[in-house]
């Protein structure tokens, strides 16, 4: 009924390692070391409390990581000229760019990365499930890596470059570019949704979407790691 209202798009890249290097000066007064730092897409609640709430427990989970925040960037959008369709405006949450730079950078990029994915995942878990925060739901970590980085959300395709004014830098430059659109067939669209995701798009229905995160949750219990 809308067709400027997306079931989701985005696209994931390579680190554009020259584009922040300039950011993080211009915003940060940082030099950023090309293997020993990582940028996230991250959604957040509307409700400034909230959001608050949410920076502050990821920022002490992050330390308990041992990886430092440099700062919070608002995200550069551009509504109006990406045409944005109501619904899809009125679920839209606030976005903020992270950056972090490792602590133990003499641990290599690959232990790096392993504390990226535990910090995201503690975040997530706790604050999306979290029943005190209206906006939970809005929650969301669209990548946190020093590889590849993602720009996604409840658009068309044609909205995707539009919408983020990153995009249409002269100077981000990546060796790699999945773009990713999705059709909603049996379950409703949202910017959490939309694809691609952290490491891959995919085609396929997922038609026992809840039956299965009840059989991952089930094997939970048999999964461990030191």
């Amino acid at each position: 009924a809308e067709p400027n209202s997306g079931d989701g798009a985005g696209i994931l890249t390579g680190m554009p390692h020259d584009f922040f290097s300039r950011v993080a000066k211009e915003s940060f007064s940082v030099d950023l070391d090309p293997e020993n730092y990582s940028v996230g897409n991250i959604f957040l609640p509307n409700d400034e409390k909230e959001r608050d709430f949410c920076k502050d427990y990821f920022s002490n989970i992050c330390h308990e990581n041992e990886l430092k925040i440099v700062g919070w960037r608002n995200l550069p959008i551009d509504k109006k000229k990406a045409d944005i369709g109501p619904s899809a405006l009125e679920a839209m949450p606030y976005i903020e760019q992270i950056f972090i730079i490792n602590n133990n950078p003499s641990s290599g990029q690959e232990d790096f990365e392993r504390r990226l994915y535990l910090a995201r995942k503690s975040t997530s878990n706790h604050l999306r499930g979290n029943s005190e925060l209206r906006e939970a739901d809005l929650f969301y970590i669209c990548s946190l890596s020093s590889k590849t980085i993602v720009y996604k959300g409840m658009l068309t395709c044609d909205q995707v470059g539009k919408f983020f004014v990153d995009l249409s830098d002269h100077e981000y430059l990546s060796h790699l570019a999945m773009v990713h659109s999705r059709f909603s067939t049996n379950t409703f669209p949202s910017w959490d949704r939309a694809m691609p995701n952290r490491l891959m798009s995919h085609n396929g229905e997922i038609n026992t979407i809840q039956g299965n995160i009840n059989w991952m949750k089930a094997r939970e219990g048999n999964m461990k790691s030191s």
